[in-house]
């Protein structure tokens, strides 16, 4: 039987593989490593990791979910997170809920103090997600044996070319 606890001193931080790195313009923004929890303590229904960021880096994009429910427990740190069209300051013990929704509910947590920040990441785990990306105009879909990414503008008519 798998263990259900685990201390959060013990969970090993990996940089992201290869593939899913940054490059180019966006390795000057966005960094982090991140620890997976839930596959190691059993979770079925709600992903748990936790992600570390250096000063001045983001992990992810400012995005939102039209599916998944996130939420983050600041662990240390100080930063800030942008909500909407509103930013707030974040430091330990901040709980930060980001419901679904459009780009209303888009967030980003950046790292605007002089050290790393970390914090835990909850979310449901659902089979799907639709990402929106407001700054770029960015859709992505995921899913167990589906990965993609669009740009608004670029959409076609589902019945089109058949």
């Amino acid at each position: 039987m798998r263990k259900h606890i685990i201390n959060i001193a013990e969970v090993e931080l990996q940089p992201r593989p290869p593939q899913y790195a940054p490059t180019g313009r966006a390795a000057e923004r966005y960094e982090a490593r991140i620890g997976m929890i839930a596959p190691k303590i059993g979770a079925k229904k709600l992903g748990y990791n936790l992600t570390a960021v250096p000063p001045g880096k983001r992990a992810f994009p400012f995005h939102s979910h039209r599916v998944q429910e996130e939420m983050f427990y600041v662990v240390e740190g100080t930063g800030e997170v942008r909500i909407g069209t509103e930013r707030f300051p974040i430091r330990a013990g901040d709980v930060i809920a980001c419901p679904t929704g459009g780009p209303e509910t888009a967030h980003q947590i950046a790292n605007t103090g002089k050290t790393e920040l970390r914090y835990l990441a909850v979310s449901t785990k659902e089979p799907t997600e639709i990402c929106e990306y407001p700054d770029t105009g960015k859709i992505a879909g995921f899913g167990e044996s589906l990965r993609f990414v669009v740009r608004g503008d670029q959409q076609v008519g589902y019945w089109e070319d058949e």
